[in-house]
């Protein structure tokens, strides 16, 4: 046998790799600290499903770090140590999130029926049964206003960001420091400054165009905030070798900074959405919250998915209330469905 046919032979091996009986070690680690932390909850003053968790993360730690140290000594055992604290931490993080869904998940579909997406509340109340009327007029009306907002805010944001990344002009200072404190305007204020400085004054009408415009102010500090950390991470090698094949300033920002900054100015876009998504205050002021179609953005009260949900809550009755999660229900799926798209359209290659 040669040489090369040995080498072949030998199965490479993964050290790194937890062995089986490091596997049902941990396992018996992790049996040993749920059965010691119920008898520990049960003998002493701590009760609940808290207090049941957190005597369980301690004895877990405590155990597996004890047993890396006895191991491999004091090193490994803090490695150990800090892992699974950040383990567990990550873990911790995840609940929320977990529990949100399931709620929203399981109390939602309750109401969905085929016309829900088809009807309108024109001729129901949120107290009727839930196989009659429908928030298709929400969906629609949610759309209308973000779309608006969006048209509004992501031109008027990127460039912004731009301006501070690229050109850095005098300006540059009071512009930061005005996109920051619009970054915490409430969206009450950003409804009442359009409710007195538009619709009293001109239009005197409630309109979807007018709820898009206090959502356009609360969007754009955060897209234009993100849009310029996103622009800060791409290297000023590329800015220079653009300049140096001849490229005016404006064509290298255009074929060559925007490009390789797309994904992360998509991000800005999405967690603009995220921003405005979920709004009730302007919509109440401004749009005035209609139950039926209404698919003119200048005229006409118009209704979103967050009226639906408030004003389903505020009828309090049990049908009502499973309206409001079905809403809450809908509005998440249109915010996935929205973060898909915006992701698969920021992974493409440029050119595309």
């Amino acid at each position: 046998m040669t040489t090369n046919q040995i080498y072949e032979s030998i199965e490479p091996t993964r050290p790194w790799q937890a062995s089986v009986k490091d596997r049902f070690i941990t396992a018996m680690i992790f049996v040993v600290s749920v059965l010691a932390s119920g008898i520990i909850v049960g003998f002493t003053g701590l009760s609940g499903k808290l207090g049941l968790f957190f005597t369980f993360v301690f004895i877990f730690i405590s155990l597996t770090a004890g047993r890396e140290y006895r191991r491999f000594g004091n090193a490994l055992a803090k490695d150990t140590l800090v892992n699974t604290v950040v383990a567990v931490g990550a873990f911790i993080t995840l609940i929320p999130i977990a529990s949100i869904l399931f709620t929203v998940i399981s109390k939602g579909i309750k109401g969905l029926y085929p016309g829900l997406f088809t009807h309108d509340m024109s001729l129901n109340a949120p107290s009727d049964p839930l196989n009659v009327g429908g928030l298709g007029h929400a969906i629609v009306g949610t759309i209308l206003l973000v779309s608006i907002a969006l048209v509004i805010s992501v031109p008027v944001g990127i460039l912004t960001a731009l301006y501070l990344t690229e050109i850095k002009g005098n300006l540059s200072r009071p512009i930061k420091f005005l996109v920051q404190a619009m970054s915490g305007v409430l969206s009450i204020v950003a409804g009442l400054f359009i409710f007195s400085a538009i619709l009293m004054p001109i239009t005197k009408d409630n309109s979807s165009l007018l709820g898009s415009l206090a959502l356009a102010i609360l969007m754009i500090p955060t897209v234009a905030r993100t849009a310029e950390e996103v622009l800060n991470l791409i290297p000023n090698d590329l800015r220079e070798a653009g300049i140096a094949l001849g490229g005016t300033q404006w064509r290298t920002v255009a074929m060559i900074v925007v490009p390789a900054a797309k994904s992360g100015l998509i991000t800005a876009v999405i967690l603009g959405i995220a921003r405005i998504a979920g709004e009730t205050a302007p919509i109440l002021l401004l749009a005035g919250g209609g139950d039926k179609f209404n698919y003119n953005p200048v005229s006409g009260p118009m209704g979103s998915l967050p009226y639906y949900i408030w004003r389903s809550f505020g009828a309090g009755s049990d049908e009502a209330i499973a309206r409001a999660w079905t809403g809450l229900l809908v509005l998440l799926v249109l915010v996935f469905v929205l973060f898909a798209i915006a992701r698969f359209l920021g992974n493409r290659k440029v050119g595309k």
